[in-house]
């Protein structure tokens, strides 16, 4: 696939390191400053292939079960489509049901209630959390992994798009389902809206990405000492 402006996707080994972070280990970082939207933004960005800003604005109600799938319901500007992305099992694994009612006791509507907006958008904090900005380490230099390789070639936070469209391609492809690709983008097709497939072909599309680490839990993440 190719890269968009100047970025490209992680690698199978830059995805285990990001994965195996110290976010999804046992131990804090010195001075840390833990927040639940550092543990959940990847992870959701990773198996959704939404933007920051999207995952910032996901609310509790945009939590849908269609057709008896778990979906998210992303409604965003005029270059991305609205659509529903199925809800990927390993998202359940890692904790979601219970963090939704952690989210729910406590009152907030937002999904990511602790990510706050600068300048009116989610995705600056985000960015200079993940990437770093001047002296600042961000999560990817923490993780040892550059923000810019031999070639020149960006990775970010938007990278893990890039790795959710490598992925749903491949299985698109092989399901004969072209078209549910550009949909779980949010993309048109020359030009035109693409309908929404059946919540039931989405899944099937989304169910074989790559599971990076089966121990990710945010269970482990709340018990980090």
């Amino acid at each position: 696939m190719k890269s968009h402006f100047g970025r490209r996707a992680f690698t199978h080994m830059e995805l285990y390191s990001l994965f195996n972070g110290y976010i999804y280990g046992d131990e804090k970082l010195k001075r840390e400053q833990p927040k639940h939207w550092h543990f959940w933004l990847p992870l959701l960005a990773y198996y959704t292939g939404a933007y920051s800003d999207e995952l910032g604005n996901l609310t509790l109600s945009d939590i849908e079960k269609v057709d008896l799938t778990h979906t998210f319901h992303f409604t965003t500007n005029e270059k991305i489509q609205s659509r529903i992305v199925p809800i990927h099992a390993a998202l359940w694994h890692a904790g979601l049901e219970d963090y939704i009612g952690y989210v729910k006791k406590l009152g907030h509507e937002r999904l990511l209630f602790d990510l706050p907006a600068k300048s009116g958008r989610y995705s600056e904090k985000v960015r200079i959390w993940f990437s770093g900005e001047g002296k600042r380490l961000g999560y990817l230099q923490r993780c040892d992994l550059p923000n810019i390789d031999q070639h020149g070639m960006k990775t970010a936070i938007s990278s893990l798009r890039l790795n959710f469209e490598q992925q749903i391609y491949i299985s698109a492809i092989q399901l004969g389902q072209r078209s549910a690709m550009s949909y779980l983008l949010g993309l048109k097709e020359e030009g035109h809206v693409v309908s929404k497939p059946n919540a039931d072909t989405l899944h099937k599309v989304i169910k074989p990405l790559r599971v990076i680490n089966t121990k990710i839990s945010w269970q482990r993440f709340l018990d980090r000492h």
